[in-house]
């Protein structure tokens, strides 16, 4: 019989229970989200974590999870904006438009004119339509396209609207693949919409240079409110005392990061906990509602003049 979701997992240095809430972890290099979330679920002594946007293996950075009612938070932020730096080699291509991936084409990139790859980059900026890498995690008939790839399948993913609204070049240096392809390689620093693959950027600028290009490095410096300089090393954690639960952003904390606060009266706070409505207040998107001690009610949003419970937190 399988554990109930809400069981403490079961690990020999069992650690107390972790409060609700948000964690920010800074993912290595090696490790699948999935493996993350594995991790903290003994770490945590709780199955009840889940995370708001998956990493590569190859990536680092800021992987945000939710631990137990702060896993009802994630909705909210796996639709967030998202920093990057990443490395794009320019020269050759790969199966997976990164450097896990063989390599698939070796154009080569000895001379790159700069107004050319200025221009390719501005191209690349704004409201772009991006065909996903094959090799993703969206699911194409129930299945994840990655598996379908691996197992020999030809995948063809439709495109979709994103926003990239940051993509600066910081660096450009010449280089020599394994094979003495000459490349170049070019350090960059990315914002965009959720959905958008920066190893699809990788690839169509190598397109649009008639070079290839794939992605050697990939690290997430935020998403949405939370920063890597917010992001506990996943090391850090495994470290800690095993007497204690491991420390999250509260709930009350996470929320007021993320969303207008809107300060409740005692009243309206038992209004909120019966799931009735309030008078609504000028606000864009979801507002967090507090009770007079601090606490995170509910989730709010404004419908016909009243502000209705999306999610609510502190029921009756």
């Amino acid at each position: 019989m399988s554990a109930r979701p809400d069981r403490p997992a079961r690990v020999h240095d069992q650690r107390p229970t972790a409060a609700d809430g948000l964690l920010v972890v800074d993912k290595p290099a090696g490790m699948t989200s999935h493996d993350v979330v594995a991790r903290v679920r003994r770490l945590a002594a709780t199955r009840k974590v889940g995370h708001a946007g998956t990493l590569d293996p190859m990536a680092t950075g800021v992987l945000v999870l939710g631990v137990g009612r702060g896993t009802r938070l994630l909705t909210y932020l796996v639709g967030s904006d998202k920093d990057y730096d990443a490395t794009i080699r320019l020269g050759q291509s790969t199966t997976t438009d990164d450097a896990e991936g063989e390599v698939v084409g070796t154009a080569g990139a000895a001379e790159l004119d700069e107004e050319r790859l200025r221009r390719s980059v501005s191209a690349l900026t704004g409201p772009i339509s991006q065909v996903p890498s094959a090799v993703s995690a969206i699911k194409v008939d129930g299945k994840r396209a990655y598996a379908r790839v691996r197992a020999g399948e030809e995948v063809e993913l439709a495109a979709r609207d994103v926003v990239v609204s940051r993509f600066d070049v910081l660096d450009v240096r010449t280089a020599s693949a394994p094979d003495g392809t000459p490349v170049v390689d070019l350090d960059v620093s990315v914002t965009c919409s959720s959905g958008t693959y920066v190893r699809a950027l990788a690839r169509d600028l190598g397109v649009a240079l008639d070079t290839g290009g794939h992605l050697t490095a990939l690290r997430r410096t935020r998403v949405g409110a939370y920063g890597v300089a917010a992001a506990t090393p996943l090391e850090v954690l495994e470290a800690a005392p095993t007497d204690r639960p491991i420390a999250v952003l509260p709930l009350a904390d996470a929320a007021r990061a993320m969303f207008t606060a809107r300060e409740l009266s005692e009243a309206e706070t038992k209004a909120l906990s019966y799931g009735q409505r309030l008078d609504a207040v000028p606000a864009r998107g979801p507002v967090a509602a507090f009770s007079p001690s601090g606490e995170l009610v509910a989730l709010l949003e404004n419908r016909g003049g009243r502000a209705v419970p999306l999610l609510v937190f502190a029921p009756a």
